[in-house]
């Protein structure tokens, strides 16, 4: 579609309306929208009549965007008026946005951005707004509402509460989501950045969670039950996970049968990685993180009064694939036949410390084969249970024929 015909179509209805339009800036704003943000250009065209209808409060011209719609009826490439509460406002990560977070109706919530050069006025966290004319494409898989400077904002004079729809785990999808779930795993973090992260669980499975070090964010406690309201849904290499900065979560007294959708492998452990063995943790509260030879903790550095641990880095192969697979210390001390106490001891009073437990780790596990089930997440197997194989020897002699015959 030719934009200096649509300029020209656009100006004629509203001249016959008695507006005199500036044809330039009508067109400055068709190629800003179709070409910039992408949008079809009878889209495009609705919305700029639309816009300039308001301007020059003029009526009945055809092209406006002014129809309300809930927002979980929402899908990208529409152009839609929604009025909807600020259940969340997250840090800008460029300095082209303005703005950004989560708004919610009492039907759903997404992710939203405001655009700097857009000049819209911000909006509040926990009050409502009208937004009117506003765009809406995809960003990482889920609906994203942007803000543009054809968009109108408008704050409401309401207070409505919104209670938010629980979603069980085993649907959610990407976007915004409210789970009611139990803390069933508090991983160490791997970064500095993060605060906490781990598996929450309900009854249809489990998911992966993370919360960001951020002011007024708290850990979840192990075990325990909460309502999480506006998580932000994410997707990764066709897994989903959670993220808690942009969610309120409250405690609950209740209890949940968690539904487990674990992976099971079998094969055996061909690698014992290093950090395998005794390590130490920092004290401080909410940390965990594992401290090198020198006590070092890189986020609360040197920490003489750390505690003792057990873990299991490994590799387990099926002769298919190799899995990384980490095991924590109850079933360390299974597989290993040493509780942490002795372990500590043995390292206490042994020339080589630490790595005499490491050794010893490593001779009793390395090229045995077991089966280990747990959750699968970033190529890593986090085992809950691993048993070994045991040796069958009517299998074997039942394969030593079959080879035995096919090479008659």
């Amino acid at each position: 579609m030719n934009l200096s015909e649509v300029t020209e179509r656009i100006s004629r209805k509203l001249e016959a309306k008695g507006a005199q339009p500036d044809r330039q800036k009508i067109e400055s704003r068709l190629r800003r929208l179709v070409e910039e943000f992408g949008v079809n250009a009878a889209e495009a065209e609705r919305t700029v009549t639309g816009d300039l209808a308001r301007e020059y409060k003029v009526t009945n011209i055809g092209g406006t965007s002014t129809e309300l719609r809930p927002i979980s009826d929402i899908v990208p490439g529409e152009w839609v008026t929604i009025e909807g509460k600020i259940v969340a406002l997250t840090p800008a990560l460029s300095p082209s946005i303005a703005q950004s977070g989560i708004v919610a109706d009492s039907s759903g919530a997404m992710r939203f951005v405001t655009w700097t050069r857009a000049n819209a006025p911000a909006m509040e966290y926990g009050h409502w707004y009208r937004i009117e004319s506003a765009v809406v494409d995809e960003y990482k898989g889920a609906p994203n509402l942007k803000i543009h400077s054809g968009t109108t904002i408008s704050r409401m004079e309401k207070d409505a509460p919104l209670l938010p729809s629980i979603t069980p785990i085993a649907e959610l999808k990407p976007g915004v989501g409210s789970v009611r779930a139990k803390v069933v795993q508090d991983w160490e973090v791997s970064h500095e950045r993060m605060l906490q992260t781990g598996l929450l669980g309900d009854e249809t499975g489990t998911i992966k969670f993370v919360t960001w070090n951020e002011e007024g964010k708290d850990k979840l406690d192990l075990d325990a039950v909460y309502n999480i309201f506006y998580a932000t849904v994410d997707e990764y290499n066709g897994r989903l996970s959670l993220t808690l900065n942009t969610a309120m979560y409250i405690a609950d007294e209740g209890d949940i049968e968690v539904g487990r959708s674990e992976t099971e492998i079998q094969g055996a452990l061909v690698h014992i990685a290093p950090g395998s063995g005794l390590i130490k943790r920092c004290p401080v509260e909410g940390c965990n993180r594992t401290l090198s030879r020198q006590n070092y903790c890189p986020v609360h550095e040197i920490q003489p009064n750390f505690r003792y641990d057990l873990r299991l880095k490994a590799v387990l192969d099926d002769g298919i694939r190799a899995r990384n697979v980490l095991v924590q210390r109850e079933l360390v001390e299974k597989l290993a036949g040493i509780t942490l106490d002795e372990a500590v001891g043995i390292a206490e009073s042994n020339p080589i410390g630490m790595d005499e437990i490491f050794y010893r780790i490593r001779n009793a596990v390395l090229g045995r084969y077991y089966t280990c089930s747990g959750s699968e997440f970033g190529g890593r197997l986090l085992a809950s249970s691993c048993t070994p194989v045991a040796f069958k020897p009517e299998e074997l002699a039942a394969l030593l024929n079959r080879a035995g015959g096919e090479s008659a």
